[in-house]
């Protein structure tokens, strides 16, 4: 069974790179019409765009905000809303280690920015869209959390796993608000997914050490979060799935 959203619009925050883009691309490809989220990365982003409107059926909207502003998260929905007038779906990618610091040298502003960041920013994106989704009479959300909400991070990311916990509860806590009003709400949690994330934050030596942890013995890619995303946003393929969390992490962590 094919998984379509045609004439659907899909918004995904972080579409620049890793899993976003990929997770944009694949949208496209799929008949939506996507709006390509960025913040810094412009020339990633229009490229993701081309690659959206270079396929069949690809339509893409590119629009730049900074997600840890409110201003600027009311901006990007209102500018999505004044073409499109409809919001289907809504990734919630966006997010970042920001520093890797042990708890007790962690100064204050890089706690609030790794909440403002991680957590804030999913919060306005949902504040502003459902209301939306609750006037069309329908609507999915899928925020990202990680593998690290669930372990509790490690080696200076204790407060960025923290800030992915709060978006595993979020998640199940919306569902429960959200199911009466015909408006889904999971998560993806990644594992060791190669990405611009993990070129930036992860030396080497920790990366081996991780890939170890791993018993498909191998880190994962972009691509292969795409699938678990299109399911969780298809009502065709996922109507009664709701307040759920998929792991994707070659088996790094098991339930």
């Amino acid at each position: 069974m094919e998984i379509r959203f045609d004439d659907q619009v899909v918004l995904v925050t972080g579409a620049s790179t890793g899993i976003g883009a990929a997770v944009a691309k694949a949208f496209g490809a799929s008949g939506a019409q996507v709006i390509v989220h960025y913040n810094s990365s412009a020339a990633a982003a229009r490229s993701v765009a081309e690659a959206i409107t270079s396929s069949a059926n690809g339509s893409a909207t590119l629009v730049q905000a900074d997600v840890t502003r409110p201003a600027e998260i009311t901006r990007l929905v209102e500018t999505v809303l004044e073409k499109f007038a409809r919001i289907d779906v809504l990734v919630n990618n966006a997010g970042g280690l920001v520093e890797r610091n042990p708890v007790d040298t962690t100064p204050d502003e890089i706690y609030e920015r790794i909440m403002d960041l991680n957590v804030r920013s999913i919060f306005q994106m949902c504040k502003l869209v459902i209301p939306v989704m609750k006037r069309q009479g329908h609507g999915n959300i899928i925020n990202v959390t990680s593998v690290a909400a669930r372990t509790g991070g490690g080696g200076g990311s204790v407060v960025y796993a923290a800030a992915k916990g709060a978006v595993v509860s979020f998640t199940r806590g919306l569902a429960r608000e959200l199911a009466p009003h015909n408006i889904r709400v999971n998560a993806l949690s990644p594992g060791l997914i190669l990405t611009p994330f993990h070129d930036r934050w992860t030396p080497p030596a920790m990366m081996e050490a991780l890939i170890k942890t791993v018993p498909m013995g191998r880190a994962g890619t972009a691509e292969e979060c795409v699938g678990a995303v299109l399911f969780l946003a298809s009502d065709q393929m996922s109507s009664y799935i709701t307040g759920q969390v998929i792991e994707v992490n070659g088996g790094m962590l098991m339930r």
